[in-house]
C-alpha cells in the first residue's frame, strides 16, 4: 500500500509545548541518549510533554508549582515536597520520572503540581500516566502508550503503535502515520495528515479530519463528523450529529442517528454505505464504474446515470448500473435522497 509521505518535525518550539507559566524548571537532569531505550513517566497531579529530538543527551526538565496557582518560594516548595516522592533516574536503558503524593491531607491549598518535560530520543517505547494534566508528544516513533484522566492529549509527527487514551480532554493528532488508536471520553477529535491504520473514538464530541490516507475508523456518540480529504477506508458512524464527507477517494461507510449525511465521493471504491435515522443523504458521486444500487428514501432522486438496469420508484431504486459490481447502498429512515 503506497503511503503518503508527511511532514518531518525538524524543529519543536518550547511555546507550542510549554509545559506551564514557570520560566524555569524546579530540577533538570541529563542522561546519555544512547543507553535510553524507553520511558517511563508518572504524575498524578500534572501533565506530561516529550519532545522527540537528535541529541547526544536525552534531558527532563520538573516543573512545580502549587495546584491552586499561587507563587511560591523555594523553601515552600521544599517544605511541601517532603510530602511527596519524586524521582528522576535511570533503570537499565529505561528513563523514569515519577511523582506522587504521599500526603493523606492534600488539599488545593497546600498540594503541589508536578509535572515533567522530557528531550529524548526520537526511537523510544514510553509507557506516560498522569491523573491531572495534558499529554504533548512530538517527533516520537516506537510503541507509544500514554494515558491521562485529567487533560487533553496533543501529539504531532508520531510514528509507530500509538495508543492514547484521556477521560477529560480533546485530542488533536497531526502529521503522524503507522498504527494510531486513540480514544477520549470528554472532547472532540481533530486529525490532520495522518496515515495508516487508525482508529479514533470519542463519546463526548465531533470530530474533524483532513488529508487521512489508509484505513481510518472515527466514531462518535456526542457530536458531527466532518472529513475533508481522505484516500483508502473510511467507517465512520455518530448518533449526535450530522456527517459531511469532502474529497473522498475508497470505499465509505458512514452511518448518523441525529442527521444528515452530505458525501462528495470523487473515486468509488469498493463499497459505499451510507445511512441516516434523521436527515437527508446529499451524494455527489461518479457512475463511471459497475455498481450494484440499493437506494432508499422517503424520495429518492438521482440525475446523470447510464446504464441502468432494474426498478425505479419515487422512494427506492434497485438495479446495476455499468452491469454491477461496486456495492452502493444509501438508505434514510426519515428524509430524502439526492444523487448527483
Amino acid at each position: 500500500m503506497k503511503m503518503k509521505k508527511l511532514l518531518t518535525l525538524l524543529v519543536l518550539g518550547a511555546s507550542s509545548f510549554g509545559v506551564s507559566a514557570q520560566t524555569s524548571p524546579y530540577m533538570t537532569k541529563s542522561f546519555k541518549a544512547s543507553q535510553i531505550r524507553n520511558l517511563d513517566v508518572k504524575t498524578s497531579g500534572g501533565s506530561i510533554t516529550v519532545l522527540g529530538r537528535d541529541n547526544a543527551e536525552a534531558v527532563v526538565e520538573v516543573y512545580v508549582k502549587s495546584s491552586n496557582g499561587s507563587k511560591l518560594s523555594a523553601s515552600e516548595i521544599e517544605d511541601r515536597l517532603e510530602d511527596y516522592t519524586l524521582e528522576v533516574r535511570q533503570e537499565g536503558n529505561t528513563l523514569v520520572c515519577f511523582a506522587k503524593n504521599n500526603s493523606r491531607g492534600w488539599t488545593w491549598k497546600n498540594g503541589l503540581t508536578i509535572s515533567f518535560k522530557v528531550y529524548s530520543p526520537e526511537q523510544i517505547n514510553t509507557e506516560l500516566n498522569t491523573s491531572g494534566g495534558g499529554i504533548k508528544m512530538a517527533n516520537l516513533e516506537g510503541d507509544l502508550k500514554f494515558t491521562t484522566s485529567g487533560g487533553g492529549l496533543d501529539l504531532i509527527g508520531l510514528r509507530g503503535n500509538v495508543r492514547g487514551r484521556t477521560s477529560g480532554g480533546g485530542i488533536k493528532i497531526k502529521d503522524s502515520e503507522d498504527n494510531i488508536d486513540l480514544t477520549t471520553s470528554g472532547g472532540g477529535i481533530e486529525a490532520l495528515n495522518v496515515a495508516g491504520t487508525v482508529r479514533l473514538t470519542t463519546s463526548g464530541g465531533g470530530i474533524s479530519l483532513g488529508n487521512m490516507y489508509g484505513s481510518i475508523r472515527a466514531t462518535t456518540s456526542g457530536g458531527s463528523v466532518r472529513v475533508d480529504g481522505v484516500e483508502g477506508e473510511l467507517f465512520t458512524s455518530t448518533s449526535g450529529g450530522s456527517i459531511s464527507l469532502d474529497a473522498i477517494r475508497g470505499s465509505v461507510k458512514a452511518n448518523t442517528s441525529g442527521g444528515g449525511i452530505h458525501a462528495d465521493i470523487t473515486e468509488v471504491g469498493d463499497f459505499l454505505v451510507l445511512h441516516s435515522s434523521g436527515g437527508n443523504i446529499d451524494v455527489d458521486m461518479p457512475f463511471n464504474k459497475g455498481m450494484d444500487l440499493d437506494i432508499k428514501g422517503n424520495r429518492v432522486s438521482i440525475k446523470e446515470y447510464k446504464n441502468f438496469n432494474g426498478s425505479f420508484d419515487k422512494d427506492r431504486v434497485s438495479g446495476t448500473v455499468n452491469g454491477g459490481g461496486v456495492q452502493v447502498k444509501i438508505s434514510t429512515s426519515s428524509g430524502n435522497v439526492y444523487i448527483n
